[in-house]
């Protein structure tokens, strides 16, 4: 394997270049925001899998354990069935845990993160993996796919997308697919969903809900996220439910199923509609 680290993320590596959201105009009022989303992955990498492993203190009780475990094993299985053979291109790859998932369907995985520290993690997950993968350190707003792929997937993205960004971000994935290209996304289902009881009780304030470690407002998409060592940032975070997702994206020209599992996951796959409206790969 082997790690390219674009211009626009030397900065963040101590090599120089200015970052693409310190260079954007002041106009811009998603900048600070997410400026601020970027140094909180960062942050958050030694202890971003306790969420995913349900350790520390995202550990709320052997019985939720269970419960997401099988929420994964879900979402894993329509993973699996969606197959992505070829050349992939992961987005937002993070510390590696879909790269794993990817890693038994894919030919080639290029992997791209604005986090470079998220890659060492992933690169142990994935050091026994027999496909070739490419670790690219780029901010997603400003880079740009080198080559079309087979396959675009990206998880726990969508959600970190500004609304006023999302047209923007498809055009990314429309730019990175082969004609026939398909593309694979999971994130966090809505709150709206439910889910089962857990230890502990959490707040809600009007639009405003109560995680682990975080307040998110649910009408302004904005997250305040606190780190192990106490600091705290503000993150873009905004839920979809499927079928106001699903339109969104049919409205930029897009055939894909979203679904959830019982409680945790959105998740949702298709590809390109032709100029008839039906999905041009089957």
């Amino acid at each position: 394997s082997r790690t390219t680290l674009s211009a626009s993320s030397r900065e963040a590596c101590g090599v120089g270049a200015r970052s693409l959201v310190r260079s954007r105009s002041v106009a811009d009022a998603d900048g600070e925001l997410l400026e601020s989303q970027i140094e909180y992955y960062r942050a958050r990498v030694p202890d971003y899998d306790d969420w995913w492993f349900r350790r520390g203190r995202h550990d709320v009780g052997e019985a939720f354990a269970k419960r997401w475990d099988g929420e994964i094993a879900r979402v894993r299985a329509a993973f699996d069935a969606f197959a992505p053979h070829g050349d992939v291109l992961e987005l937002a790859a993070g510390t590696g845990n879909w790269t794993v998932e990817i890693a038994r369907h894919a030919g080639r995985i290029t992997a791209v993160d604005a986090a470079p520290e998220a890659f060492d993690s992933a690169r142990k997950k994935l050091s026994g993996a027999t496909v070739p993968i490419d670790w690219v350190v780029a901010d997603l707003f400003a880079w740009e796919p080198p080559r079309r792929y087979d396959v675009v997937c990206f998880s726990f993205w969508l959600s970190h997308v500004p609304l006023g960004r999302f047209d923007e971000f498809w055009s990314l994935v429309d730019a990175a697919l082969k004609a026939d290209g398909r593309v694979f996304f999971l994130d966090n289902a809505h709150p709206a969903l439910g889910g089962p009881a857990i230890p502990r009780r959490f707040r809600q304030d009007g639009t405003r809900i109560e995680g682990i470690d975080s307040w998110t407002d649910l009408e302004s998409g904005v997250s305040t996220r606190t780190v192990a060592d106490g600091r705290e940032f503000d993150i873009v975070k905004v839920f979809w439910e499927p079928e106001p997702l699903r339109r969104r994206l049919a409205s930029l020209g897009w055939d894909i199923e979203v679904s959830t599992t019982n409680w945790a996951f959105l998740y949702g796959h298709g590809s390109r509609l032709d100029g008839h409206g039906s999905r041009r790969n089957p």
